[in-house]
């Protein structure tokens, strides 16, 4: 037997008709899978507000000929080895690198690591995701 549940949502006809195009706009097959990823994605703000164990990629582009950038960037890595699952450094072009970072731990802490690397003279642009290690999510 299934752990499927039905209920019913009473929604004013503007607001239903906005989230149809939400869904046609990001290729749900029905209503259902489109809530179902609203609620997990609300679910992953709470991990993340409520200080758990957590996952996610900080995204950086830098030009790596800024003096002492490269060395600024490692430093800050390595001060924060134990969040720091993976690294991808990709060369965009022959000034600028685009870096992955793969982190998982406590979500205070890799915001910390976020915003130094963020902060950093020489970096053009910082990007973060946050994900779950899905424990809680089914």
């Amino acid at each position: 037997m299934s752990n499927l549940i039905r209920f019913g949502v009473s929604l004013e006809s503007d607001l239903l008709k906005k989230f149809d195009r939400h869904i046609k706009k990001h290729k749900y097959t029905n209503r259902s899978e489109a809530i179902r990823d609203l609620i997990r994605a609300e679910l992953i703000k709470e991990e993340w507000m409520e200080n758990k164990e957590v996952t996610g990629a900080i995204t950086i582009v830098y030009d790596h000929h800024t003096r002492e950038l490269v060395n600024k960037v490692l430093d800050v890595q390595h001060d924060h080895h134990d969040c720091i699952l993976s690294t991808q450094h990709i060369h965009l072009d022959h000034h600028n690198c685009f870096e992955i970072i793969v982190t998982k731990g406590k979500a205070t802490e890799i915001d910390i690591l976020y915003l130094k690397l963020k902060s950093l003279k020489g970096v053009k642009h910082a990007g973060f995701m946050m994900a779950t290690q899905g424990k809680n999510l089914s």
